[in-house]
């Protein structure tokens, strides 16, 4: 996948010893529907690396298991834990895993919703944060192609170096 030019970049800035990634994303779908894409197991194999399998509720111990496809040797594809931290459908939805949080906020607009995704990156990935800041941007053109219908393949390592110096400049 090649990044698109009508995709916006998210924007980085800093915490304390965090990276925080924000990314702003306007989708022609209603808020029930980006939520359940979000938030059900059977939609986020189109575009989350790993599964969330517990209780949705605030406070939930989850386990994230990626999928076989997400990791270069699936026969040691690993398993996260995590926490749910928010829960308010279809508004709100936010978790820990690993070292990262990930929070959600759906707002309805006249389009259909705007979805803001903030990531607080404490412990980057191999590469760097702008190797974080990357997937998850792929992840959410992913998100979006999923909810119009299309499936892109998120797992590829297409584009992913020029995506990457992208948000080392901008960082």
């Amino acid at each position: 996948m090649t990044q698109s030019t009508s995709t916006p970049l998210g924007t980085v800035t800093r915490d304390g010893a965090a990276v925080v990634l924000t990314y702003d994303r306007h989708l022609a779908h209603a808020p029930q529907k980006v939520w359940r894409a979000l938030t059900e197991s059977e939609h986020l194999h189109d575009w989350f690396p790993a599964d969330i399998v517990g209780e949705r509720a605030k406070g939930a111990q989850v386990t994230l298991p990626f999928w076989p496809e997400a990791d270069e040797q699936p026969e040691d594809t690993p398993t996260l834990t995590g926490e749910i931290l928010e829960w308010d459908p279809p508004r709100t939805f936010a978790f820990m895993w690993d070292s990262e949080k990930i929070h959600f906020e759906l707002t309805p607009s006249n389009e259909g919703t705007r979805l803001v995704t903030r990531v607080h990156v404490v412990d980057p990935a191999e590469r760097g944060w702008p190797s974080n800041a990357a997937g998850y941007h792929m992840c959410l053109d992913a998100l979006a192609a999923s909810l119009d219908g299309q499936r892109i393949a998120i797992f590829e390592q297409v584009g992913i170096p020029e995506l990457e110096a992208t948000y080392t400049a901008r960082g």
